[in-house]
């Protein structure tokens, strides 16, 4: 049986979905400002493993996995600003955000996640927030000040006793549950804002409560309710949106359902942090490491080396972890190539997802069916999305030709026996991180240490 670690009660559940014809699944996906960082595709590669287990238990069309894009923020606001000081701001949205999306989905595709089955973007659905705000006023859970609405979190029921249910105990610690820190306007340093009033500068849009914009949270409630109902089965997101904004997801979307105030998703599934040498990975701290950062690299060895640990524990990102994965996913592929990817799935593998995607666990079930002559390596890679993850390594022509000319070479050399010529041209193609494989002619591939300056 699937079971999942439930950030709500902190345990380990057995998973019972609500409709086992249509497993309902929400992630919190990006703000598409700029290029996504291998944190935010972390999160990716998980909840994509996820729906893949999913679907292996439910079958393949009983999953609906919604992914949101959120296209205006603040931060979005003033990357339109710098770069398109001169257009109208919500073309100048567009102009940032467009771009961004387009290359989420080119690194989510290289990395073998498959597309979300609907992937709303907020700018769609302000009809939608503003509708769930207008509810949340008519119960009492909200009130308007100074052209802003708040949700009261101290009128609000305590929806859940777990982690995400904790609220703060002191003004500093409150100011967590705003995403600006603000509290201009507000009666309590709680409350969280539903819709904000817009100057000259910021995109807007009309509203009972003046022409404004809403607040991040109200965002993600209003797209979940409105494509996969009050009540769904599993909301998924990164372990630093737990606090504030999922807290505030289950206060505000609870409150704002039919009938009696409850939690919309029944499990809550939150994924560690990458780090950079023990340090959060964020575009803030400005350590992010981008799919465009590793030259060289396999998307591939990228998502075995994300799988590396499992989807909730810290990741730290270092050379090492992507010497091991590379050596691994060709000690694996060596195997799987001459097997049928569509034949069973070793129990040891499935079993090992099943418990709460245990990856470390179900690549080292991988290893020994490898070692053992198993014939299951194929379908369990197959299964955690590595056979759909783009293998090759993603180089310009230019490159492309200049690694082909001395590998030309070094044959050449070869041929002739000039066999000090040849050793002084593998030499160089090794100092540039470019294994070589001699047999019906001579194969090259790229090593995680791939240095395109070496070759000069």
């Amino acid at each position: 049986m699937l079971a999942f670690h439930n950030s709500l009660t902190g345990t380990l559940e057995p998973f019972r979905p609500l409709d086992p014809t249509r497993v309902r699944v929400y992630a919190c996906g990006p703000t598409v400002y700029d290029r996504a960082h291998l944190g935010n595709l972390r999160a990716a590669v998980a909840f994509d493993l996820m729906v893949r287990v999913l679907r292996d238990a439910y079958g393949p069309q009983a999953v609906v996995f919604a992914r949101n894009l959120t296209d205006v923020d603040d931060k979005i606001t003033t990357a339109a600003r710098t770069r398109f000081p001169d257009l109208p701001i919500l073309e100048a949205l567009a102009r940032v955000t467009d771009p961004a999306i387009a290359q989420w989905h080119a690194d989510t595709h290289a990395l073998g996640a498959l597309p979300a089955d609907i992937e709303p973007r907020a700018t769609a659905h302000i009809p939608h927030m503003q509708a769930m705000i207008a509810t949340l006023l008519a119960r009492g859970h909200a009130y308007e000040s100074d052209g802003h609405v708040f949700f009261s979190v101290q009128d609000a029921p305590v929806l859940a006793l777990g982690a995400l249910g904790r609220r703060p105990d002191s003004p500093e610690d409150a100011l967590l549950f705003s995403r600006t820190g603000s509290q201009v306007a507000k009666r309590h340093p709680q409350d969280f804002v539903l819709w904000k009033p817009s100057d000259a500068a910021q995109p807007a849009w009309d509203s009972p409560w003046g022409a404004g914009r809403p607040g991040w949270h109200i965002e993600c409630s209003a797209m979940a309710a409105h494509h996969l109902g009050e009540d769904f089965d599993i909301h998924a997101g990164g372990r630093d949106l737990m606090v504030p904004h999922h807290a505030n997801e289950i206060l505000q979307s609870g409150c704002a359902c039919s009938g009696a105030p409850r939690v919309p998703a029944h499990t809550w599934v939150h994924t560690g942090m990458l780090a950079i040498d023990r340090q959060k990975m964020s575009k803030s701290l400005g350590n992010v490491v981008s799919m465009a950062t590793l030259t060289g690299i396999a998307p591939v060895v990228v998502r075995l080396a994300l799988l590396s640990a499992r989807y909730r524990a810290g990741l730290d990102w270092t050379p090492a972890l992507l010497a091991q994965s590379d050596a691994q996913w060709r000690r694996l592929w060596a195997v799987a190539q001459h097997q049928d990817p569509q034949g069973p799935v070793p129990e040891a593998v499935r079993a090992a997802l099943y418990g709460d995607l245990n990856t470390p666990l179900a690549l080292s079930a991988l290893q020994a069916e490898a070692e053992t002559g198993g014939q299951g390596v194929a379908a369990g890679l197959r299964l955690m999305g590595l056979l759909d993850a783009q293998a090759s390594v993603a180089l310009d022509a230019e490159t492309r030709a200049r690694i082909q000319a001395l590998v030309d070479a070094r044959s050449a050399a070869r041929a002739a026996r000039d066999w000090a010529a040849s050793d002084a041209l593998r030499d160089r193609l090794a100092a540039a991180g470019i294994a070589l494989r001699d047999g019906a002619g001579t194969h090259w591939d790229i090593l995680p240490s791939f240095n395109p300056q070496a070759l000069d």
